[in-house]
C-alpha cells in the first residue's frame, strides 16, 4: 500500500492541472445530482418491525382514515383576548383552503369540532330533561291507569253485589212460587248487569292495551336512558381532548395528510404551511405556529457555530505549519471533500428514506478528518522540506508513508461505521453509510488532491524564515533539528518514574469514571418541540399547547382494539365506553375518546391523551401499561341488551410518542451487539499493527472509558441540565435516541487514529532497539504535537456544531467534541503511556505461533523509506536499513 501511495503522489505532483481537474468533474457531478436526485428529509424515524409499526401498518389496511401523517397548526391571538366570532370565521376560511391543498386528506376545523362537542353535550343535556319529562308523562300515565283500574274494579265490585242481590230475588221468588211473575222484571235487570259487564270488560281491555302502550314506553325510555347514560360516560372521558382552550384565545387545528408520515412530500407539506401562514396573516390580531410533525426543516448544514469551529481550526493550522497557505490548503480539500460526500448523499434523498441528521453528521465527519488527514500529509511534507528533499520526492514520499497511516486510520473510521448495519436498523445504517463514505472520501481526496496542491505550492508550504534558513545552506542544521526534534524539545529521554505512572492511571481512571457515573442515568429518545429554540415555530407551538391543553396533548397516543367480534350499530356503543373506561382507569391516563371503527366492525381505535409529554418517563410507563392490558376482557350489552360483545379485545398502541419509545428500545437492544463487535474489532486491528497482546486491550479499554465520560457529559448536561444556560439547552430532557449506537463507531475509529500515531511510534522506537520505557517516551514526544493539533481541530469542528439550530445536531455535536477530548488528551496522552510504562517490555508480549501468522503491517511506510532514501543519508554512508528513528519517520511528521 505504501508503494502505490508513493506513486500515486509521485503522479500527482506531476499531473497537478490532471487531478485538480478530475476533482472538479467529480464535485460538479456531485452537485448535478444533487440537484436531480435531492428530495424531502425528515426528522421522523420508523423502524420495521416494531410494535407501533406493526398497529401503524394494520391501521393503513383497515382504517385508512386514522393512518395518514399528521400536521399542527397552533392559532393564538396576539393579545391573549378571546378569539372573536370575525376570527373565527376568517380562520375556518383559512383551514378550508388548507383542506384543498393536493395531498392534504382534511383538516380538523377546531372551532367546529368544539361545536359539535358543545351539541353533543347539549344533546345529552336535552335528552336528561326529556328523559325526565318522559319519566313524569310515563308516571302520570301510570296514576290514571291505576285509578282507572280502581274505577273498573269499583265498579265490577258493584256488579258483583248486584248480581248478588239478582240471585237472591230470584230465588226468594221461586220460593214464593212467583218466579214466572217476576221473571221479566229479574231478566231485565239481569240484562242490565250483563251490559254493566261487558261495558265494565271493554273498559278493561282499553286499560289493558294502554297499560301495555307504557310498558312499552317504559322500556324505550330504559333504552334510551342506558344511551344517554353510555353517551355521557363517553363524553366525560373525552372531557380532557379540547381544541379550543377554556379563555378562548388559542385553537389547535390538525392537519390530516393522505401519506404516512415518513411519506410525506415536502412540496405538500410546503403547500399546506404556505396556505395557513399566508392566510392567517390576513387575519388581524391572530398568528400561527407549526408543530414539528409539520415544520420539519432541514437543519442548515453551515451556521454560524460550524464557521467558528472552523476558523478555530484554521487559527490552530497556522500555528502548526507557520503559514496561512499551508494552513488554507487541509481547510481547501476537506471542504472539497464535504462538498462531494454531502451533495452525493443528498442526490440519493429522493430514492431512499433519509433524515435530516444523515447529511449533516456525513457533514461532520467529513470536515473533522478531512482536515487531520490533510494535515498528517502536509507536516510530514513540511519536516523532510526541511531535512533537504526535492518537492516532488517529498510529496510521493509523505504520500506514501503519512498517506499510508491516513489511509488505515481511515479504513478503521470506515469499517466501524459501515459496522452500524449490522444492528439490523435501516435509518441507523445510513446514517453510518454515509459517514462511511463521507469519510472514504476525505481519505481520496487526501491522499490525491493534498499531494497535487502542495506540488503546485512548491516551497510556499514552508515560512519565508525556514526558506531563508534553507536557502541560507542550513539544510543540516535544519536536518538534524528534524531527527532529534523529540530529544531537542525537552532533553534528554527519561522514563517517567513508576510513582508518577501510577498516579496518572489512578488520576485519569478516576476522573474519566466520575465523568462516566451519570451515563448510569441515559434516557432516550427522541427530541421533542421543547428541545427546539425558544424563538421557533415549533417550541411556540409546544409551549402553548402545554400551556392551555396540558403536556400530554403533545403526544397523544393511539390505542387499537382488536374485538373478538364485529359490533352493530346498536351495541358499539356500548363496546367503545366498556373498552374506553378500562383505558381510562390507568395510572396518567387523562383523556380516552373513540377515534373511529373500521368497516367490518372487528376493529376500534381511541385516542388517548397522557398526563405528561411525549418524552416523559410517565408516558413512557404508559405506553407499555397498556400493551400490558392485552388482552383486555369485555362485557358490553347494547342498550336494548339484544346484542352482546364479550371476549378478549387485543390492544395495540400506536402514534409519534409510541414510536419514538419502540425505537429507543430497538436502539438500546442493538447497543450492545454493536459494541461487542467493535471492541472484537478494535483488538483484532491494533494486534495486527502493533503485534501485541497488552497494548491493544489497553487502547480498547481506554476507549471503552471515552466512549462512557462521552455519554456522562451528555447526559449531565442534556438530560440532567447542568451548565445548560452554556450549552443552550432550555429544556433538558432524554438523550437522543441513536446517539449511544453512532458514537460507538464515530469515536471508535477517531481513538484509533490516535492510538495509531501515538503508538505506532512508541512501537517503531522500540523495534529500532530502544528500551520499553524509553520507547514510550520518544515514541509520545514524537507525535504528541501533531495528535495534539488534529485533536484541537476535531474538538473545534463538532464543537461548532454544538451550537446549531437543530435540537438533534447539538447533543451530536457535544458527544463527539467532548469524547475527541477525554481520549486524546486525558486517555491516550496520560493513561495510555503511563499503562505502557508500567507494562515495559510485556507491553510488547506476542505468542510466536501468533507473531507467525500475523500479517506484516507497516503502517508508518517505514519500509518505503528505506526503498527511496534521502540522498543525504545515502551520500553520509548511513545504512538505509539503519536508519535511527526520526522526527520524519514518525506518523503525521
Amino acid at each position: 500500500m505504501a508503494e502505490l501511495l508513493y506513486r500515486l503522489g509521485r503522479f500527482a505532483s506531476r499531473r497537478v492541472k490532471t487531478v485538480i481537474a478530475v476533482w472538479v468533474v467529480i464535485l460538479a457531478v456531485a452537485g448535478a445530482g444533487y440537484a436531480v436526485g435531492a428530495g424531502t428529509l425528515s426528522d421522523s424515524f420508523t423502524i420495521p418491525g416494531t410494535p407501533t409499526q406493526e398497529v401503524t401498518d394494520r391501521l393503513a389496511d383497515e382504517m385508512p382514515e386514522a393512518a395518514g401523517g399528521t400536521g399542527t397548526v397552533v392559532l393564538t391571538t396576539d393579545d391573549g383576548s378571546s378569539l372573536t366570532a370575525g376570527q373565527e370565521k376568517a380562520l375556518r376560511g383559512v383551514l378550508a383552503d388548507v383542506r384543498d391543498v393536493d395531498g392534504v386528506e382534511d383538516v380538523v376545523d377546531p372551532f367546529a369540532s368544539e361545536a359539535d362537542r358543545q351539541e353533543q353535550a347539549d344533546k345529552l343535556a336535552d335528552g336528561e330533561k326529556q328523559l325526565a319529562d318522559g319519566r313524569d308523562q310515563l308516571s302520570d300515565g301510570q296514576d290514571q291507569l291505576d285509578a282507572g283500574q280502581q274505577q273498573i274494579d269499583d265498579a265490577r265490585a258493584e256488579l258483583e253485589a248486584g248480581q248478588d242481590q239478582l240471585d237472591d230475588a230470584r230465588a226468594q221468588a221461586e220460593a214464593a212460587g212467583q218466579a214466572e211473575a217476576a221473571a221479566p222484571q229479574l231478566d231485565a235487570q239481569q240484562a242490565q248487569l250483563d251490559a254493566g259487564t261487558a261495558e265494565l270488560d271493554k273498559q278493561q281491555d282499553t286499560l289493558d292495551e294502554k297499560s301495555a302502550e307504557l310498558k312499552d314506553g317504559t322500556a324505550e325510555l330504559e333504552e334510551q336512558a342506558t344511551q344517554l347514560e353510555q353517551g355521557k360516560e363517553l363524553l366525560d372521558l373525552s372531557s380532557g381532548i379540547k381544541l379550543v382552550s377554556d379563555d378562548g384565545s388559542t385553537a389547535v387545528a390538525t392537519v390530516i395528510f393522505a401519506d404516512d408520515q415518513m411519506d410525506i412530500s415536502q412540496e405538500t407539506k410546503d403547500a399546506a404551511i404556505g396556505a395557513i401562514t399566508d392566510g392567517v396573516a390576513d387575519v388581524d390580531g391572530v398568528h400561527a405556529d407549526l408543530g414539528s410533525d409539520l415544520a420539519m426543516e432541514t437543519p442548515a448544514i453551515v451556521g454560524p457555530g460550524e464557521v467558528i469551529g472552523l476558523i478555530v481550526a484554521a487559527v490552530v493550522l497556522v500555528v502548526m505549519l507557520g503559514t496561512l497557505i499551508g494552513a488554507g490548503l487541509p481547510l481547501v480539500t476537506a471542504l472539497v471533500g464535504v462538498g462531494i460526500a454531502a451533495l452525493g448523499a443528498l442526490a440519493f434523498s429522493g430514492v431512499v428514506q433519509m433524515s435530516s441528521v444523515t447529511p449533516v453528521l456525513g457533514l461532520m465527519l467529513g470536515l473533522a478528518v478531512g482536515i487531520d488527514y490533510a494535515l498528517f500529509i502536509v507536516n510530514r511534507h513540511r519536516h523532510q522540506l526541511k531535512d533537504g528533499y526535492e518537492v516532488r520526492e517529498s510529496v510521493a514520499l509523505a504520500n506514501g508513508t503519512s498517506g499510508n497511516a491516513v489511509v488505515f486510520a481511515g479504513a478503521t473510521v470506515v469499517i466501524a461505521l459501515l459496522a452500524l448495519n449490522v444492528t439490523g436498523i435501516p435509518f441507523l445504517g445510513l446514517m453510518g453509510t454515509v459517514g462511511a463514505a463521507s469519510v472514504a472520501v476525505a481519505v481520496l481526496v487526501s491522499v490525491t488532491l493534498t499531494p497535487a496542491l502542495l506540488s503546485a505550492i512548491g516551497m510556499r508550504i514552508l515560512s519565508r524564515k525556514e526558506r531563508g534558513r534553507l536557502h541560507a545552506g542550513a539544510e543540516e542544521h535544519a536536518a538534524h533539528d528534524a531527527r532529534h526534534a523529540a530529544s531537542a524539545s525537552a532533553g534528554p529521554v527519561r522514563p517517567m518514574r513508576t510513582p508518577v505512572a501510577v498516579g496518572r492511571v489512578v488520576l485519569g481512571v478516576a476522573v474519566l469514571g466520575a465523568i462516566a457515573v451519570p451515563a448510569m442515568d441515559l434516557r432516550i429518545n427522541l427530541p421533542d418541540g421543547s428541545s427546539d429554540s425558544p424563538d421557533s415555530t415549533t417550541f411556540q407551538a409546544y409551549t402553548t399547547i402545554a400551556d392551555e391543553f396540558g403536556p400530554g396533548v403533545n403526544g397523544p397516543l393511539l390505542v387499537v382494539a382488536d374485538l373478538p367480534q364485529a359490533v352493530t350499530d346498536d351495541d358499539e356503543v356500548a363496546t367503545q365506553l366498556a373498552v374506553a373506561t378500562q383505558l381510562a382507569d390507568q395510572d396518567d391516563v387523562v383523556a380516552v375518546a373513540p377515534a373511529g371503527t373500521s368497516d367490518d366492525g372487528t376493529m376500534i381505535a381511541f385516542q388517548v391523551v397522557p398526563a405528561e409529554g411525549p418524552t416523559s418517563e410517565s408516558t413512557e410507563q404508559l405506553v407499555h401499561t397498556l400493551r400490558d392490558l392485552s388482552p383486555l376482557s369485555i362485557d358490553a350489552a347494547s342498550a336494548d341488551g339484544a346484542d352482546t360483545v364479550s371476549g378478549d379485545v387485543e390492544i395495540g398502541v400506536a402514534g409519534a410518542a409510541s414510536g419514538n419509545i419502540d425505537i429507543s428500545q430497538k436502539l438500546s437492544d442493538a447497543l450492545p451487539l454493536y459494541l461487542g463487535v467493535v471492541i472484537g474489532l478494535s483488538l483484532l486491528i491494533l494486534i495486527v499493527v502493533f503485534r501485541s497482546l497488552l497494548v491493544p486491550i489497553i487502547a480498547t479499554l481506554g476507549f471503552v472509558l471515552s466512549y462512557f465520560a462521552a455519554l456522562g457529559g451528555v447526559v449531565a448536561i442534556y438530560q440532567w441540565g447542568w451548565l445548560s444556560g452554556v450549552f443552550g439547552v432550555d429544556h433538558p430532557g432524554p438523550i437522543l435516541n441513536f446517539l449511544p449506537t453512532i458514537l460507538v463507531g464515530i469515536l471508535f475509529g477517531l481513538a484509533m487514529d490516535y492510538m495509531l500515531f501515538l503508538g505506532s511510534g512508541m512501537r517503531e522506537a522500540y523495534a529500532h532497539g530502544a528500551p520499553a520505557r524509553v520507547a514510550v517516551v520518544q515514541g509520545f514526544r514524537a507525535g504528541r504535537s501533531v495528535v495534539t493539533a488534529a485533536a484541537i481541530i476535531m474538538i473545534s469542528v463538532f464543537g461548532g456544531f454544538v451550537f446549531s439550530e437543530s435540537a438533534m445536531i447539538r447533543p451530536i455535536g457535544f458527544a463527539l467534541a467532548f469524547g475527541v477530548l477525554v481520549d486524546a488528551f486525558v486517555v491516550r496522552m496520560l493513561v495510555v503511556p503511563a499503562l505502557m510504562h508500567l507494562l515495559g517490555d510485556a507491553a510488547w508480549w506476542l505468542p510466536r505461533w501468533l507473531d507467525r501468522i500475523l500479517p506484516n503491517v507497516d503502517v508508518e511506510g517505514a519500509a518505503l523509506e528505506r526503498q527511496h532514501p534521502h540522498a543525504a543519508d545515502v551520500d553520509g554512508d548511513v545504512e538505509p536499513t539503519e536508519r535511527p528513528v526520526s522526527s520524519a519517520t514518525q506518523p503525521g511528521r
